[in-house]
């Protein structure tokens, strides 16, 4: 299983989101894509979005500089039936 890594600090709302589903695409399902953002806007839009595009967060934990990790595992809600 692939797993990738990326860091979204330096964008803002709603650039954020559109660099994480870029970096999703690059995922086949069940594979894994950790998100470093910032407090605010992107960590409370962005599990919710990826929730609503049927990503299944597995990880939200806070680093010591302030930043944010959310592990997301591709496709993870979507039924298989």
């Amino acid at each position: 299983m692939s797993e990738k890594r990326i860091d979204i600090t330096d964008v803002v709302c709603p650039t954020t989101f559109v660099k994480i589903k870029v970096a999703l695409d690059d995922l086949e399902d069940g594979e894994i894509l950790e998100v470093r953002l910032n407090d605010g806007e992107p960590l409370q839009n962005a599990p919710q979005s990826l929730k609503n595009e049927g990503h299944k967060i597995t990880k939200i934990e806070q680093n010591p500089d302030s930043t944010w990790l959310i592990t997301v595992v591709k496709g993870g809600l979507e039924s298989r039936g």
